[in-house]
């Protein structure tokens, strides 16, 4: 069946959307569903090892979210990506004031040239200082999503307690549920292993063709270690942290649940009928509607199945979207 974008659509209570995490991490609530029986149980994180397969390995995503906003009194400067030390790709706004060929004068020792416009929005910007300047540092905010009240007080709870590499855009939000303890814990009975997606516009792009094929995904750059292609290569049941960790897992997977050291960027894009070669079980958040992300995990469900879940949900008060709480697809 070809699915369109309406398909992935639903009514949401604004009252539903997080504005903040839960406190301690652990104590969000989890919806476990089943996809062998259908059932559905609702249940807090901090128990989310007496749902998972006794043999399955837990895979994250253990990208750091950047302070990638530059912020000041009048305008916004979101980089997107660092091409070289001052010129970035970045969306802007108000975007009347980055036009191309146009110089301003962005913050006091701070000028922005925009280079160009892409069909898209993103804008090539060339900085009078490098990126790493410490003149930048008082403009500096993390990008919280737009749904979010902005609050540079949210910025630590913003990362997962195991991110390293920074480069993310976003955060990989199915991972802001572990605590170290909770990892501790699950440590006994799991093995782990970690990836890295650096979160950027091709996760939280919207799509805009009603024909979902139409849908373009922009490049993520990714990466697996020899450490974790070696624990891959002998796991026998995997569940993935987050979209991102599949996205990385179903790009780097060869043959027989096959995987080497690589790194690259990935274009991968899951819908409805994708044929699944390395990831058993997923725990994720709640995803916007008529999102890519929320198409991964129909791709898994199914279109009816994910409205069902989604409807449970919203019926019993789960908290949607990054901080929101999260479910786990057995």
């Amino acid at each position: 069946m070809t699915h369109v974008l309406s398909d992935f659509d639903f009514h949401l209570p604004q009252a539903l959307i997080a504005q903040e995490p839960a406190r301690p991490r652990d104590a969000s609530r989890v919806l476990v569903y089943e996809r062998s029986s259908g059932r559905i149980t609702d249940d807090v994180f901090r128990n989310i090892g007496t749902h998972l397969q006794p043999d399955t390995m837990l895979v994250m995503n253990n990208s750091k979210v950047e302070k990638a906003r530059l912020v000041n009194s009048n305008s916004e400067i979101f980089v997107l990506r660092q091409i070289n030390p001052t010129d970035c790709e970045a969306l802007v706004r108000p975007g009347r004031r980055f036009k191309p060929g146009k110089t301003i004068h962005w913050a006091d020792g701070v000028d922005v040239e925009t280079l160009a416009v892409a069909d898209d929005g993103v804008r090539t910007l060339r900085l009078s200082v490098s990126a790493d300047s410490p003149v930048l540092a008082p403009y500096r905010r993390t990008p919280l999503p737009p749904y979010i009240t902005p609050d540079e007080s949210l910025s630590e709870c913003y990362q997962t307690v195991y991110a390293k590499p920074e480069g993310s855009k976003a955060a990989p939000t199915a991972g802001l549920h572990f605590t170290d303890d909770l990892l501790s814990r699950l440590r006994m009975r799991h093995e782990m292993a970690e990836v890295t997606l650096h979160v950027g516009l091709g996760t939280f792009a919207p799509v805009k063709s009603e024909s979902i094929t139409h849908h373009v995904m922009h490049s993520e750059w990714y990466s697996i270690d020899s450490t974790a292609a070696a624990a891959l290569n002998g796991a026998r049941h995997i569940t993935a942290v987050g979209t991102t960790t599949t996205r990385v897992l179903e790009t780097a997977c060869r043959g027989l649940r096959h995987f080497e050291p690589t790194s690259g960027d990935t274009s991968i894009f899951i819908t409805p009928g994708y044929e699944w070669k390395a990831v058993d079980s997923l725990i994720t958040n709640f995803h916007l509607p008529k999102s890519t992300l929320l198409m991964l995990v129909a791709a898994l469900t199914g279109v009816d199945e994910l409205h069902r879940i989604y409807g449970h949900a919203i019926r019993e008060g789960y908290r949607f979207y990054s901080f929101g709480d999260a479910m786990l697809i057995l």
